[in-house]
């Protein structure tokens, strides 16, 4: 019998961004969550939609993004796996870094851990959320108390420290 590691069941909380910029972008987002909840991962919040110049090309279409809070006991890596099916299954294609696509699924903060394990892609928190509208503000809707758990800058402050065309250029929709 193969003794499982106990960390594995244990409920973490994790916020996941969701983004699109190719197709029917709410509907691209909508089955995203509908998949991670067939992989018995709880979603306890959601942000609204929120619209965006894609990055770092603005000439790409515009994307939408949200936050999700949700709860599961998968490993990072299983999560990040599941992830990434997910977007293969609604059609993005990995070739240019940063080119357009139906979906895309971040691990923003998995359990307000930390993880640089390059080998995987599996970095959290990410890398460049401290920099992104798209993630900070719909991460404040759901949780105006959060840190990050790198630095231990509370979300107001890292928001505050956008470049005000950064908060001009985004909008709830």
């Amino acid at each position: 019998m193969i003794k499982q590691d106990t960390s594995e069941n244990l409920v973490k909380t994790v916020y996941l961004g969701i983004g699109s910029n190719l197709g029917n972008r709410k509907k691209n987002i909508e089955i995203a969550k509908f998949k991670l909840q067939k992989h018995k991962i709880k979603i306890l919040k959601c942000s609204g939609n929120y619209e965006s110049q894609s990055w770092p090309n603005p000439n790409n279409p515009k994307f939408i993004n949200i936050i999700i809070k949700i709860q599961t006991n998968l490993s990072p890596l299983k999560l990040l796996k599941i992830c990434n099916l997910i977007e293969t299954q609604l059609g993005r294609k990995r070739s240019v870094k940063n080119s357009p696509r139906t979906c895309d699924i971040d691990i923003i903060d998995y359990d307000q851990k930390i993880s640089n394990n390059k080998y995987n892609d599996l970095i959290f928190p990410h890398k460049a959320m401290s920099q992104r509208n798209f993630v900070l503000l719909p991460l404040f809707e759901i949780n105006q108390s959060w840190k990050h758990p790198k630095t231990k800058i509370n979300i107001v402050k890292l928001i505050s420290s956008l470049h005000i065309d950064d908060l001009r250029s985004i909008k709830q929709i």
